[in-house]
């Protein structure tokens, strides 16, 4: 007598649920166009502050590479964000926890920035108004030059710290 093995097999169904979610676009999406023109913004500004720097063979201040630090990892954070709204994967905690993160750096900046600019001693500020503000000069020289690149450096810091201010604002 032939026998006959018969085996069964137990089929097992995975079922993978991811969950959507879906933001409110406007409001997301203004934050982020706010958040990401803001952090360009101070990522080209401290980058030619430290050209600047460079140029003149002077320090470069700790906080000059600090914000283009946080200001990378702004736009990093962004970019990455943009990914998972495109995958509808957003989760409400990366996006708090990323931005408390980047409200703490942009908190420590600020402080350090508006001591600097308008600090007790030998603030930007000050130092603007004494040797930039207070005398102008003009013609075909290196004076003029000098004073120029001056009166750019001096109208370039507190932009920086007006989108700080916004960014703040904004919730990161």
């Amino acid at each position: 007598m032939a026998s006959s093995d018969t085996t069964m097999t137990d089929t097992v169904i995975v079922r993978q649920v991811r969950t959507k979610y879906h933001w409110p676009a406007m409001q997301l999406n203004f934050w982020l166009l706010i958040m990401l023109v803001g952090s360009a913004t101070i990522l080209g500004v401290f980058s030619s502050f430290i050209t600047v720097q460079q140029q003149l063979q002077v320090g470069i201040p700790w906080y000059f590479p600090y914000w283009i630090t946080v200001s990378a990892l702004a736009i990093l954070f962004i970019l990455g964000m943009l990914y998972l709204i495109s995958q509808r994967q957003l989760l409400p905690g990366i996006v708090v926890m990323g931005s408390f993160i980047l409200f703490v750096l942009w908190m420590v900046g600020l402080i350090v920035i508006s001591i600097e600019l308008w600090g007790p001693t030998g603030s930007v500020n000050g130092n603007c108004n004494l040797y930039v503000t207070s005398s102008q000069s003009s013609g075909p020289n290196t004076n003029a030059l000098a004073w120029l690149e001056q009166h750019s450096i001096c109208e370039y810091f507190p932009p920086p710290w007006l989108w700080r201010i916004l960014f703040l604002r904004r919730g990161g």
